[in-house]
């Protein structure tokens, strides 16, 4: 009998010994289970209390005077925890309102300021970070915000965002982490913010070529002063002078009659059109100084485009790889820049084999006037140096053809450096190699009457810009 009542004492015991544990399990499972559908998780105050917790419980095994210790300590706990979780979800619901102010363009490498003002109507203290929606290939300085914001506050949070890469981008949400009153919880709110950004090639180039043409400088670019052979001398119209002007070109006449000087300004021959062919295939993906040999090209297409409107020619650009992607008919006038950007400013290298066929065929159906065709691609391996020669050849006699060619830098320095271990002696001496091959397309191209400009991608603006103004100083078209 006293054997049964011992056996009955020592199970009840087990069985209370066991409590806290099943209560702590009991109550706190589905906390977290809410906890984690509301998007709210347990701090490192939450961790903490449950160690506590869990050595008060396994204190029981060895002291069972500690059973009800431990029952009141878990039953406090899981109240607390309730309590705050509730508080934070229901008054961070609603009341949190964000606004962002950011430019809807920008320039590739450009930091451009970005503001998310933050107001507070829910009620209670915020207390947390703040991250504002960051696109790919973008930076951020800084890339969050601390924030402690009391009821009925604002808070304007800056920052400075780096574009990495052209294109269309959209920033759609603002991100807060927000702790509980008791800092048991943090939870995670996803508040939408829609806000669109266009990343286009950097247009300070265009600014700085314009001051330079004003103060005669463009030296210092290195664009040449190229002597026009004959002189445009058709009359345009009457303008006010500034600093700037040919004293000779000073109307005297109208000069007395207007009381101000006026100088007569002179047109040059306007028929003239230059078209872009800008390759987006496979041979344009290679990178030079975080940029793809496309941006490179691009930029100085853009600042060429530039140069051909303020002399008064039409411009137009075709973007193909293994499709036409766009096309913008030549045209002149200050609008026409704004279109060749929006063309070109969404355009990426792909991973597919250029059809030189295709686009010269839409170029021939869609251009049927003299125009000077200028293709901004590379040449890597025979099959496309061969379309290269083929295409930009045959064209010759329609049109006067400029062939772009983007060098690859580490190949001219591999070549350059023959000294060393016998790797790298094969290394310089296969880059040799591959040079000569490279010399002798564009030697190809030159027999074939075609135009050359063949630079690296970092220095390609000053050649084109150069070989522009001497096919216009000799009339080439």
């Amino acid at each position: 009998m006293n054997d049964s009542i011992r056996q009955s004492l020592e199970n009840q015991i087990q069985w209370q010994s066991q409590l806290p544990w099943l209560v702590l399990v009991a109550l706190a499972a589905p906390l977290l289970m809410v906890a984690w559908k509301l998007k709210v998780y347990p701090s490192i105050a939450w961790v903490v209390l449950l160690a506590v917790s869990l050595i008060v419980c396994v204190m029981t095994i060895f002291f069972p005077n500690f059973l009800v210790v431990a029952a009141v300590v878990d039953l406090a706990l899981v109240l607390v925890a309730t309590g705050d979780l509730v508080l934070l979800y229901v008054l961070t619901s609603q009341g949190i309102e964000v606004r962002r102010t950011i430019a809807r363009t920008c320039s590739l490498g450009i930091s451009i300021p970005s503001e998310v003002t933050l107001e507070n109507r829910c009620g209670m203290n915020l207390i947390g970070e703040l991250r504002d929606d960051l696109p790919e290939h973008f930076s951020s300085t800084p890339e969050q915000h601390e924030i402690r914001l009391a009821p009925l506050g604002q808070l304007t949070l800056k920052r400075k965002l780096t574009p990495g890469r052209r294109g269309a981008f959209e920033l759609s949400t603002v991100y807060l982490r927000l702790s509980s009153l008791c800092r048991l919880w943090k939870r995670h709110i996803a508040l939408p913010l829609q806000n669109p950004l266009n990343v286009y090639p950097d247009m300070k180039q265009l600014a700085d070529y314009a001051l330079l043409a004003r103060t005669n400088r463009l030296s210092l670019i290195g664009v040449r002063k190229t002597r026009r052979i004959g002189q445009d001398s058709e009359f345009e119209r009457l303008r006010d002078y500034s600093r700037d002007d040919n004293y000779r070109h000073i109307d005297w006449r109208s000069t007395a009659r207007r009381r101000k000087l006026t100088v007569r300004q002179f047109q040059s021959d306007q028929s003239q059109r230059v078209i872009f062919l800008l390759d987006c295939g496979r041979m344009m993906t290679n990178q030079r100084d975080g940029y793809t040999l496309l941006d490179h090209a691009l930029n100085s297409i853009l600042m060429m485009a530039y140069v051909a409107l303020s002399q008064g020619d039409a411009v137009g650009m075709l973007c193909f790889s293994d499709t036409i992607h766009s096309y913008i008919p030549p045209a002149g006038g200050k609008s026409q820049m704004n279109r060749l950007i929006q063309a070109g400013f969404d355009q990426f290298p792909r991973l597919v084999e250029s059809r030189y066929d295709q686009a010269f065929l839409y170029l021939s159906s869609h251009c049927k006037r003299r125009s000077l065709v200028v293709l901004a691609t590379n040449v890597i391996d025979e099959v496309n140096a061969g379309a290269v020669v083929d295409y930009l050849g045959n064209i010759n006699g329609q049109h006067l053809p400029l062939g772009v060619l983007l060098r690859d830098r580490e190949m001219f320095d591999a070549a350059d450096s023959p000294d060393g271990d016998s790797f790298t002696m094969y290394r310089a001496a296969a880059a040799a190699e591959i040079l000569l091959w490279r010399n002798q397309v564009v030697k190809d191209l030159e027999h074939r009457g075609v135009l050359i400009v063949d630079a690296f991608p970092d220095e390609l603006t000053a050649p084109l810009v150069n070989q522009y103004l001497e096919v216009k100083a000799k009339h080439l078209l």
